[in-house]
């Protein structure tokens, strides 16, 4: 445990200004776990972005925010009389050993995906009602459908290859298609709906995650736009779409 000791060390001096922060500043002992719950919310994304930035300075301050924010729940919930850090913490513990019987247990597996496997149905006999039950309803659509799919997939409820995801997105497409021609906004929102869908699952099937690779999209559009908007002639209203797209293009060549 000798290794442990700084870490350790720094945890307690973190509960201990935590424990200060409630009882002594008007901020912090005003807040409910309603309160910090957008913050907190706010500070994922923040770890977010500067992990995508592989910015570890960044990510360091970043994970003492969120950690700040996990003890400053276990804090609001020990007051209340509900549960207190020590116990959130060995409740995991006991998680992580249960589920990871090829460690602490003679479980013997293959690889990765049998460990995924087994760990959805250990939480199944643990009471969960469904593998899906882990899924915050609150998620980003986008992250939602991979966590779906990929959930499902982990019980065998998966397309058998690469080639048949892609198929179905073609079909996905046609189907929008005729959505449009109809005219039906009911209908065209759902097939769109289908056809990114089906175009997440896709890009699991090859390894990309799609949100990253639409925020790496969505950085690119960005910078080549901003590129338009300093080197363009004159106002922008002005330009048409041919001018503005030769202007795209440069940004493109220079990237």
């Amino acid at each position: 445990m000798k290794r442990y000791k700084n870490k350790a060390e720094a945890f307690v001096r973190l509960l201990g200004i935590m424990d200060d922060l409630r009882e002594k500043c008007p901020w912090d002992r005003k807040q409910t776990m309603e309160s910090l719950r957008p913050l907190t919310i706010e500070e994922t994304y923040e770890l977010a972005e500067a992990i995508q930035e592989k910015d570890y300075d960044e990510i360091k301050e970043e994970l003492g925010d969120i950690m700040l924010h996990l003890v400053f729940y276990a804090k609001i919930a020990e007051e209340e009389g509900v549960f207190d850090i020590a116990e959130a913490l060995h409740a995991v513990c006991e998680k992580l050993i249960h589920r990871h019987p090829h460690i602490y247990g003679d479980v013997i597996v293959s690889g990765e995906e049998e460990v995924k496997e087994n760990w959805e149905k250990l939480k199944l006999k643990e009471g969960k009602r469904s593998i899906l039950q882990g899924v915050p309803n609150s998620l980003p659509s986008m992250i939602k459908a991979y966590r779906l799919q990929d959930k499902t997939g982990q019980i065998g409820f998966e397309w058998d290859s690469v080639e048949d995801v892609w198929q179905k997105v073609q079909e996905e497409l046609a189907e929008l298609e005729e959505a449009v021609v109809s005219g039906q906004k009911d209908r065209m929102e759902d097939e769109m709906g289908d056809v990114f869908f089906a175009l997440i699952n896709y890009a699991r099937f090859i390894k990309v995650d799609p949100d990253l690779a639409l925020d790496r999209c969505n950085k690119k559009f960005k910078k080549r736009f901003e590129y338009i908007e300093v080197n363009a002639s004159r106002a922008l209203s002005e330009m048409n779409l041919e001018e503005m797209d030769a202007l795209w293009n440069e940004a493109k060549s220079k990237e």
